[in-house]
């Protein structure tokens, strides 16, 4: 029974990026970034839901490549997705080790981060933070 004066809460969330290959971005993700996905959506896929340490992205095929831009080609050293980590060096190795297309190395951020970005098959920019001081 659900109690009317609690208040809902949110309890995860997910970047969609929209990407030229499904099937192929998400082989990507799994092999070089450790995600994983039970299942693709559609017949031909065109959607996918990848996890990962109980962190979610989708992915979703585009019906028009030209309709894949990723972000910091329209501003400027912008992300499409940031996921927060525990520790952004042993990630950085792991992603390095699998292979992973590293757009910049570990560096510490004047926002209290240490944190590194890859770009995926599309171009994308995602990023990896460790929070290292937290004021």
């Amino acid at each position: 029974m659900t109690d009317m004066n609690a208040k809902a809460k949110l309890t995860a969330s997910a970047p969609i990026l929209l990407v030229r290959d499904v099937v192929a971005s998400a082989n990507h993700y799994r092999d070089a970034m450790g995600f994983a996905y039970d299942r693709f959506y559609n017949d031909p896929p065109d959607f996918v839901i990848l996890h990962r340490d109980g962190m979610y992205l989708m992915l979703k095929q585009a019906d028009d490549a030209k309709d894949v831009v990723p972000h910091w080609t329209v501003s400027h050293n912008l992300w499409n997705a940031y996921f927060w980590v525990s520790d952004a060096d042993a990630l950085h190795a792991e992603f390095v080790a699998n292979g992973a297309k590293i757009d910049y190395g570990p560096c510490d951020q004047p926002y209290g981060c240490r944190e590194f970005g890859i770009q995926d098959l599309d171009g994308h920019d995602i990023a990896f933070g460790q929070v290292v001081d937290p004021r």
